[in-house]
């Protein structure tokens, strides 16, 4: 089984990830997660913070010539902005400066701080922050390398930011390459331009907006998750950990919410068989039963706005309760852009981990043999 667990701060010393179950025999490329941890700090509407750091990471145990040994993977990234606030954020003296005591609606700010009892709510907003999520971008960009010799792919791209939505042929051969080079995460020109005044728009008004982003995960077999227990539904952990991610607030496969609206027959896809089985269709997003059915597994999550705003809203102090405008950190005010990579990493570790489940997690030997044995009988079912 893989799993992963990270540490951090936003403005601590570095952010750590320790991948566990990892294979043994699989090479891996340090310049894909690093081209990937780019990908996260791109788009338009970003704040400062992307101006200071530039993420690379470090692999400090795991791997050996750029090989996976089967021990557990430890990765870091430098906060670059750490020499900044060592001061502010030191392991072993603290001065105390930049404390924040005026919570922020929509963030963990308050919750957390009730929960642990921190008064100075930087203890919170330090691990709440979204910049943990590098170092889930990194997890998923060397766990995808396990599939990729299987054909297995991961693309994303933004559907909308705000009320702007992306009018691009979903169909069209160049979707992705376009969407991958947008400043929006968008394949249509026009949509784009639109998009970036909406965001223009929204930034003048002190405001954040948020979105809605989709990944597409292509070359998957049939059968990956299971319909016997519940917590093994792969629809169930894909929804689990893109859920996770934060300010997302909504989750769904193919048509998703879509879905309740139509009738049977304009929601499941007919089934055909031409040298193997196939859907006409995929509105259910390329899972069935808590199983993959061969199509491309579709993913779609939308993200709120982020609570930081350059206009706060109201709030009250947790030192005497007296009426305040909420604190305002070094923000963006938009990062969809950024979401759609981070939902990818994130579909990407539960896929990985449906497939060692699936086809054995030891050591890239008993995969090979596993998945072609296993290919080869389902394509004689």
């Amino acid at each position: 089984m893989l799993r992963y667990f990270t540490a951090g701060e936003t403005h601590g010393k570095c952010l750590t990830v320790i991948i566990e179950g990892a294979p043994a025999g699989f090479e891996v490329s340090l310049d894909k997660i690093n081209a990937a941890l780019s990908r996260r700090q791109r788009g338009y509407g970003r704040g400062g913070r992307m101006q200071i750091e530039k993420d690379s990471a470090e692999i400090l145990s795991g791997v050996r010539g750029g090989v996976t040994l089967g021990s557990p993977i430890a990765m870091t990234i430098k906060n670059r902005d750490w020499e900044n606030w060592q001061a502010v954020m030191g392991t072993e003296a603290a001065n105390g400066e930049r404390a924040v005591e005026f919570p922020r609606p929509g963030h963990a700010d308050l919750a957390g701080g009730m929960k642990y009892d921190h008064h100075d709510l930087r203890n919170v907003l330090e691990r709440a922050s979204a910049r943990e999520t590098a170092a889930r971008v990194a997890a998923g960009a060397l766990v995808r390398q396990f599939m990729e010799p299987y054909g297995v792919e991961l693309k994303s791209r933004v559907v909308s930011i705000g009320t702007v939505t992306d009018t691009a042929d979903t169909a069209a051969p160049d979707l992705w390459e376009r969407a991958a080079v947008s400043p929006v995460g968008f394949a249509d020109a026009a949509a784009e331009r639109a998009a970036m005044e909406y965001i223009d728009n929204i930034k003048v008004r002190g405001e954040s907006c948020g979105g809605v982003v989709e990944t597409v995960i292509f070359g998957l077999p049939a059968g990956l998750g299971s319909y016997a227990q519940y917590d093994r539904k792969l629809d169930a952990r894909l929804a689990a950990a893109v859920m996770s991610v934060q300010a997302i607030k909504g989750v769904e496969i193919g048509l998703g919410f879509e879905a309740a609206r139509r009738c049977g027959s304009e929601v499941h896809d007919e089934i055909v068989y031409d040298n193997g089985y196939r859907r006409l269709t995929n509105r259910a997003g390329g899972i069935e039963g808590g199983m993959t059915n061969g199509e491309p597994v579709v993913i779609r999550a939308a993200m709120k706005p982020i609570p930081t705003l350059y206009n706060p809203l109201h709030t009250v102090s947790v030192k005497d309760r007296r009426e305040h405008s909420a604190s305002v950190e070094r923000s963006d005010v938009c990062a969809v852009p950024a979401c759609a990579v981070v939902v990818e990493a994130a579909a990407a570790f539960e896929i990985a981990n449906a497939f060692t489940d699936k086809f054995g997690g030891d050591c890239r030997a008993d995969i090979d043999a596993a998945y072609h044995a296993y290919m080869e009988r389902i394509s004689n079912y």
